[in-house]
């Protein structure tokens, strides 16, 4: 059995059972509910190393799997709806307002046009949803609280965070069961990732006690610098048993998918790019079904 903590809840499951009891800090059990879902946020505080890619491409990969995906973009240059097709200047409903308290998150929610995919969307007004946050009680566990609404209708969340150590990144770690970590095949790859660890920790300690590191991603692979294999190596050296095995590729196609509001799996469902995507959603859930 497994347990995981949720304020001051403890729920636990046994394997095979659909249902979890909760207990209070008197060990009482109180209530029961289904603890089926996952909660990834996708985190690193250096830009640019394929976050958003890898959010949306993982996601689409999922629900073509049939899993219920949701997104949810936390970062304020929501680039995530205009990757799926989505035009920003038409939301009126965002994450932003969500985390504010002043839409409810079902409304806020919105298809991608894809199967068993939805996104929680955001615009740059998210950045100043930032600012306004620092003011408010509860102000690290808006999200957690929004999400638990809506939770159960979906097997995988994906929160793509954005590129900095902000409030907004805090809610993201504050909701996940897990991180994974894109990490770009180059020599300051590894810059920045002691102090993500270290605010991972924090977050443990604080405010979700059962985060833990999932996985790291490495992306922008190019096989024939030997600097990418090198720094593939040290990561291996880092997180010996967290490292995916699948490798995503620097591959053209999947820098012109977005301009297009296509996941790669549509836009070239026989490049390396969209291959390898597929591969890191079959990795993914072979460990889901190997932690269950």
């Amino acid at each position: 059995m497994y347990c995981r903590t949720f304020d001051k809840l403890t729920v636990t499951k046994k394997l095979g059972s659909a249902e979890g009891i909760c207990y209070n800090e008197h060990n009482t059990a109180v209530m029961t509910l289904e603890v089926q879902h996952m909660i990834i946020a996708i985190a690193n505080q250096k830009g640019g190393v394929g976050k958003t890619t890898t959010a949306i491409n993982l996601g689409g990969n999922l629900a073509q799997r049939g899993r219920r995906v949701l997104l949810v973009d936390l970062d304020p240059q929501g680039n995530a709806a205009t990757c799926l097709g989505i035009q920003k200047q038409r939301l009126e409903q965002t994450v932003g307002e969500v985390l504010l308290g002043e839409t409810p998150i079902q409304e806020a929610i919105m298809p991608t046009g894809r199967p068993g995919f939805d996104i929680l969307p955001a615009t740059p007004d998210l950045a100043g949803t930032a600012v306004s946050l620092a003011g408010l009680m509860a102000r690290e566990t808006r999200l957690r609280q929004a999400l638990a609404v809506v939770a159960n209708q979906y097997d995988f969340i994906l929160i793509d965070c954005p590129p900095s150590l902000d409030l907004l990144t805090v809610n993201g770690l504050a909701s996940a069961n897990q991180v994974v970590i894109p990490l770009q095949c180059e020599f300051l790859a590894l810059e920045g990732l002691a102090q993500l660890k270290e605010t991972i920790e924090l977050i443990r300690t604080h405010l979700n006690s059962t985060l833990f590191i999932g996985g790291v991603v490495m992306t922008m692979y190019d096989g024939r610098a030997n600097l990418a294999r090198q720094v593939v190596e040290e990561v291996r050296r880092y997180f010996p048993q967290r490292i995916f095995n699948t490798i995503i590729p620097r591959n053209i196609r999947l820098s012109e998918a977005p301009s297009h509001g296509e996941l790669i799996a549509e836009y070239d469902p026989q490049s390396r790019g969209a291959q390898a995507y597929a591969a890191l959603a079959e990795e993914l859930l072979q460990r889901e079904e190997t932690r269950r």
